[in-house]
């Protein structure tokens, strides 16, 4: 409750600050160009810029990622309006009231006068100088080359991003929700670069500005004074050049604060902390502080040399290095004492337990010893949360909650393969390489990268591993580049539809029925055990399961189920019956339901002839002539590809009587086609028949 007070809290005082605050000030700063402002208002508003500025530096500090201070160029801008809005309303009071003295134009200038530059206008000239060209030189022209450069680099990245979350949508990493932000935060990123670029030139213009305003003082205020109130040369360049220098530092300070901010925000990298946690992080290290003590203390010891100051900073960095080195020495000894934890008998060679031997995890993935950093960070590493996000949105697709994944390395393995199991049994097996990326041709590629040529796991498309600075190049020639971990990810969302009836088990399917139980109780009671026993219903799940019919609607499966029950039928026979209910489950998720779907029949002569040969065979298996089922597997083979450049997936329809036998042949070659008996295809759905197969002239074996 207190966190969200104050959270509604802060969201009422930024609607304020946004809804009244701003547009007023905004006002009085344009109203301090034109209209004369008195000496304490002055102090205030400078008192006010310097706040502003620090400000905007602490926030830029304390930023994890550059878009989280998406604000920043606007916020630039409004602060070097003010800026200029004071050096205007300065040199007014300067120009016209500075023969009266160091105090005519205000406290704060007369403080940056006297105190800072020591009331000597010479020593101000130069320290101002030097201040200019701090600032814009250096930081300011460093600030907006980064600026210029990540923009246009940021602009060139902008649609590989947008494929790579498109392949990630289509290969259900990503929920169309989370997908929708990732785009969002991808033009967010931008618009923000783009932003920066043309913010960094206020910073210079702001520069440009100071020296000008700074000149103009000078050289009015000495002219001014001579010809208009009668002060001798030296009188009038002692007064306005110290009120002029005075005017100038009071200005240009703050500026200094703004370019500061602005390159810790173009050079900032997103990360989880922090910029000082960032760079804590990375300069913690015993071998680096070491040798620099080391030569400290050398320098130290040469006579001549401030040796305590030498010797001083020698053992600082030497304390350093010893803290850097426990540090990590203490978070070494925690990772040996978890694995040796994990394997404590290994210190009997002879001692071999039943684990050793057995592996009860439904699905596991084991990895080489290289892949092991896609999994060790703080927030488990990024494989694991694809693998989540695989999980969620396959058990959403099929209907049931998918086991979990255990992940192991495995030093049997190459240092960057891995391998994808169900159960005991091996289903898939690739290496990839995590310190690169892999680069899929489109349809517009026409250059060939180097690097490692592979074949991508899922699809079985040429692609090529490439190093990450190739990335722009790869994305540039219609390249879709993907990450090692995606890689892995959309590997097992594949294998996890093609093996969805191994991962579903009697206690699985006994989760479903309790939660059905909480809404339809009776109808769970009445079905089972009593008409149908709990491993008779995980076999039905199991055959609609094989292909790919989802079982998310349990509650029609039992009511099927419960009209069939008296006929003693096999949980395949009651699987085909269930199907043309279940049939729109399975469809919805090949096509919308307002898009037309795309249906691929067989001729009436070779469907004829299949149905022959399955009722002659009677064993429920389909057994055609070499010749014939390498036409009829081509044939498929070329349609599907066809259609799957237009982003279609084809439906084959046959008669319901060889469905079964039919789907089972082209499944043993073809794992990802979807067979369907012409009763299952709802009335309400529009069709439309994109090609059709067969030949009779080829006989078949009976």
């Amino acid at each position: 409750m207190e966190l969200t007070a104050g959270r509604m809290s802060g969201q009422r005082i930024g609607a304020a600050f946004g809804g009244a605050v701003l547009p007023l000030g905004i006002l009085i700063v344009v109203a301090m160009m034109v209209l004369p402002l008195p000496v304490f208002l002055l102090d205030t508003f400078f008192v006010i810029n310097i706040l502003l500025s620090l400000l905007i530096l602490m926030v830029a500090l304390h930023t994890y990622r550059p878009l989280d201070f998406s604000s920043f160029p606007s916020l630039l801008l409004i602060a070097t309006v003010l800026r200029l809005a004071l050096n205007v309303a300065s040199t007014r009071i300067v120009l016209s009231s500075g023969h009266n003295g160091g105090d005519a134009a205000g406290k704060v200038i007369q403080a940056f006068g006297d105190f800072v530059i020591a009331g000597n206008f010479a020593v101000g000239i130069f320290v101002f100088a030097i201040l200019v060209i701090i600032n814009l030189v250096v930081i300011t022209k460093g600030a907006g080359r980064v600026s210029e450069v990540t923009a246009r680099f940021t602009l060139d990245a902008m649609p590989g991003k947008q494929m790579a979350i498109d392949a990630d949508l289509n290969a259900g990493l990503l929920t169309p929700e989370e997908a929708t932000k990732r785009r969002s935060d991808v033009s967010d990123e931008a618009d923000f670069y783009g932003a920066m670029d043309g913010a960094s030139k206020f910073v210079k213009g702001d520069a440009v500005a100071g020296i000008l305003i700074l000149a103009i003082n000078i050289v009015g205020g000495m002219i001014i004074g001579i010809s208009q109130h009668d002060l001798s040369p030296l009188t009038a360049a002692e007064t306005y050049v110290l009120l002029s220098v005075g005017d100038g530092l009071v200005a240009q300070i703050p500026s200094l604060l703004l370019s500061i901010a602005t390159a810790i925000i173009v050079t900032r990298v997103s990360s989880t902390h922090d910029m000082a946690s960032h760079i804590g992080r990375q300069i913690n290290l015993s071998r680096a502080w070491v040798p620099v003590s080391g030569v400290l203390l050398l320098l130290g010891l040469i006579p001549g040399m401030p040796n305590v100051l030498f010797l001083t900073a020698a053992a600082g960095a030497g304390a350093a290095g010893w803290l850097a080195r426990n540090q990590n020495n203490g978070e070494a000894t925690a990772d040996e004492a978890a694995q040796t934890s994990q394997g404590e008998d290994s210190s009997e060679p002879e001692a071999i337990g039943a684990d050793d031997v057995t592996d009860y995890s439904p699905l596991s993935i084991q990895i080489g010893y290289g892949l092991i950093p896609l999994v060790e960070n703080e927030d488990g590493g990024s494989l694991v949360n694809r693998i989540t996000a695989v999980r969620r949105e396959v058990s959403r697709s099929l209907g049931f909650v998918v086991p979990g994944v255990r992940i192991r390395d495995d030093l049997n393995l190459g240092a960057n393969t891995y391998r994808i199991k169900v159960g005991q049994t091996i289903i898939g097996e690739d290496t990839i390489y995590p310190d690169r990326k892999l680069a899929l041709p489109g349809g517009m590629s026409n250059r060939k990268l180097s690097g490692i040529e592979a074949k991508d796991p899922s699809f079985g498309l040429d692609a090529v591993w490439i190093l990450p600075h190739q990335q722009i190049e790869a994305e540039a020639d219609d390249h879709v580049v993907v990450e090692p971990d995606s890689v892995i990810a959309t590997h097992l969302s594949q294998l996890l539809n093609k093996y969805a009836a191994d991962l579903i088990g009697p206690d699985d399917v006994q989760d479903l029925l309790d939660n059905l139980s909480k809404h339809s109780p009776t109808l769970v009671e009445a079905v089972i055990p009593k008409l149908v026993p709990l491993h008779a219903l995980t076999s039905i799940l199991r055959e609609l399961l094989a292909e790919r019919v989802p079982v998310a609607d349990l509650r029609r499966i039992l009511e099927g189920i419960a009209k069939t029950a008296a006929r003693n039928l096999s949980p395949a026979d009651t699987a085909e019956l269930l199907r043309p209910d279940l049939a729109p489950l399975l469809l919805q998720q090949i096509a919308p339901i307002n898009t037309e779907l795309s249906l691929i029949t067989l001729a009436p002569e070779l469907e004829q002839l299949v149905a022959r040969t399955v009722q002659q065979s009677g064993s429920g298996m389909l057994i055609l002539e070499n010749a014939l089922a390498e036409k009829i597997l081509g044939e498929l083979r070329n349609i599907a590809e066809a259609q799957s450049a237009f982003g279609v997936q084809p439906v084959v329809v046959v008669a319901s009587q060889i469905r079964r036998e039919f789907s089972r042949f082209v499944r043993t070659h073809l794992p990802d086609a979807v067979v369907m008996a012409v009763t299952e295809i709802p009335e309400n759905r529009k069709i439309k028949v994109v090609a059709s197969i067969g030949d009779a002239s080829e006989p078949a074996n009976s």
